[in-house]
């Protein structure tokens, strides 16, 4: 089963308190780049989350996006710096005296000067990630199964144009084999007209059929795409998702090298006009394979 690269998943998890959300959109990309933004507080948790998605997805561009909502105390912690409050009080009786102000100091309006409040984050990452971690497998869940869906397709596809360019082989197979026989026809007909006569050497003939067939078979061309539609079709099928589209690239670039040398040594506009197509077909099979993990 192949999956594409393409996806997006979003998993949710809350408590009583606290609320997680994650959404993984992944794209195509040659090697595995995940990029994960989050709340400040729950940051410890990057590489925890980019261990988590490479366990199930081998590559692709991956974004990350968690919400947090946090209506608990937990991982919240309050100071008051008693002593600078206590010298801001000091100063602004000193203030109030000499400028004779009406006194109007609060401990509301202290809490709210420059530092005298603090809010800290205590360690609790244990239990946030614990929390955390849910929702971000139920995200990776729904995205491989979005890539597996998507993947299905391709392969659906994929299939198809294997079996197009299976005919066309064929149909170049056939006229391949034709060529020989007209070789040695329209060459007796020649020999007989240079020499006038009906006499023909034959071994000479047959010399000259045999190094013909060796310099325009592509019987070992055939069968090698042949045998490559083959590993094609069973990687299409395997269970294993380990580097299976850059193997799939790898078989369609042996492919492209195997039509091009038929149409080397082709001098046959029929077989000519059916490598134009397969070398169509690889092109857009080779488009189709960017896609697969």
């Amino acid at each position: 089963m192949i999956r594409s690269m393409t996806g997006f998943g979003r998993g949710f998890y809350s408590t009583n308190e606290r609320e997680y959300t994650v959404e993984i959109k992944s794209v195509n990309h040659r090697y595995s780049d995940i990029n994960v933004r989050m709340p400040y507080v729950l940051s410890f948790a990057e590489e925890k989350i980019k261990k988590s998605i490479l366990k199930k997805i081998e590559r692709g561009k991956i974004d990350v996006s968690i919400n947090f909502v946090n209506n608990s105390d937990l991982g919240k912690k309050i100071t008051i710096n008693k002593s600078l409050a206590q010298n801001y009080i000091e100063e602004l009786k000193k203030l109030q005296d000499e400028n004779n102000i009406i006194d109007d100091i609060s401990i509301m309006k202290i809490s709210r000067l420059p530092d005298v409040l603090n809010i800290q984050q205590d360690d609790n990452s244990e239990i946030l990630w614990q929390e955390l971690e849910r929702a971000v497998e139920d995200a990776i869940n729904v995205l491989v199964e979005a890539k597996e869906k998507e993947g299905n397709k391709l392969a659906e596809d994929l299939l198809q144009r294997l079996d197009i360019i299976q005919e066309n082989i064929l149909k170049i197979s056939k006229y391949s084999t034709g060529l020989i026989e007209e070789y040695v026809v329209k060459l007796r007909d020649r020999i007989k007209e240079l020499l006038q006569s009906d006499i023909v050497d034959e071994a000479r003939l047959s010399q000259e059929v045999v190094l013909y067939a060796d310099k325009s078979s592509i019987e070992e061309e055939i069968t090698r795409l042949k045998s490559h539609i083959v590993q094609f079709k069973e990687l299409l099928q395997s269970e294993e998702i380990k580097k299976t589209g850059k193997r799939l690239d790898f078989i369609v670039q042996e492919m492209n090298r195997e039509v091009n040398t038929i149409g080397s040594k082709s001098n046959c506009l029929e077989i000519t006009n059916l490598v134009i197509d397969l070398k169509t077909e690889l092109e857009d099979v080779r488009e189709q394979i960017q896609n697969i993990e």
